[in-house]
């Protein structure tokens, strides 16, 4: 069974063993049957540094810290372990600001 995961859900991603096991939230649109099995992902963490890259969103599947834009990544789906939550339209909304003003995109 193939993971598709959607845009704005939160999954525990394993980024490999210095970036360890760690919530992450899916930024890219649903891929096609041909797209390759990538999922574009902002990590989590609680080890936050007040920077204007960083969103702090409140959820009760995640413990407090925020969503670093700046750690953009892509990676293969089998690096996805599983769903923890969805963040609602306002809180994707706001990583989705701080991705743009990371990559000047606005």
């Amino acid at each position: 069974m193939a993971i598709e995961p959607l845009r704005g859900e939160v999954w525990l991603v394993d980024l490999g063993y210095v970036a360890k096991v760690r919530p992450c939230l899916v930024l890219n649109i649903p891929i096609d049957e041909n797209d390759r099995a990538l999922t574009t992902i902002i990590p989590h963490t609680t080890q936050t540094r007040d920077s204007r890259f960083e969103v702090t969103v409140q959820t009760p599947f995640l413990k407090p810290g925020a969503f670093n834009a700046q750690g953009i990544t892509t990676i293969p789906n089998v690096k996805l372990i599983r769903q923890l939550g969805t963040l609602d339209e306002s809180q994707l909304q706001k990583v989705e600001t701080a991705v743009k003003l990371w990559l000047d995109l606005e």
